[in-house]
């Protein structure tokens, strides 16, 4: 059992990570959970509980609250290989060289089809000086600050009529997608 958590610092936090704990907290409180990790500042644990039908519920403990810490459970390999990679993106596959090229081929031909300025940038093509698309090329892989563009761009991408996995049937005049850019 530990007391006075907030004080021990990250090398002794450290050392309850990936294991299941009990954590007495204010008026009484009582949560278990694995230990995922803990804020550095503010001494904030974060807990995993995997649920029976297959859920996860997190809980945030705020650190000033936290009364006693009790280790319930060393987590196996599985359990801590579920704890290190549930909260990473999902795998992508991995495409040939030659996919990669047709796809950003393709998504540069659709949206110079539709009118939006495009260029390619190495492996990445840049729409408009505002937008990047990274591989593998699909509406998730769009980035830009600017989120009426992004939201037009994903859509544009997602209804694309030259890819017959996606929307086959898709009329790129029905998508009622428009881009104005300015170029000073």
């Amino acid at each position: 059992m530990q007391r006075g958590w907030p004080l021990l610092g990250p090398l002794r936090w450290f050392r309850y990570v990936n294991k299941k704990v009990k954590v007495k907290a204010r008026k009484d409180e009582e949560v278990r959970g694995w230990l995922f990790t803990v804020d550095p500042v503010s001494a904030s644990m974060v807990l995993v509980d995997f649920r029976e039908n297959g859920g996860v519920l997190v809980q945030v403990v705020m650190g000033h609250a936290v009364e006693e810490v009790q280790v319930l459970q060393e987590a196996d390999r599985r359990t801590a290989d579920h704890l290190q990679t549930m909260f990473l993106p999902p795998r992508t596959c991995i495409l040939e060289p030659e996919e990669l090229n047709r796809r950003k081929g393709s998504i540069r031909r659709w949206l110079e089809k539709n009118w939006v300025p495009v260029e390619e940038d190495g492996d990445e093509l840049k729409v408009a000086g505002v937008l990047t698309i990274r591989a593998p090329y699909r509406a998730e892989d769009c980035c830009s600050s600017n989120e009426i563009i992004l939201d037009r761009i994903q859509r544009l991408v997602q209804t694309r009529t030259d890819h017959p996995k996606l929307l086959p049937e898709t009329d790129p005049e029905s998508a009622n997608l428009s881009l104005t850019t300015s170029r000073d």
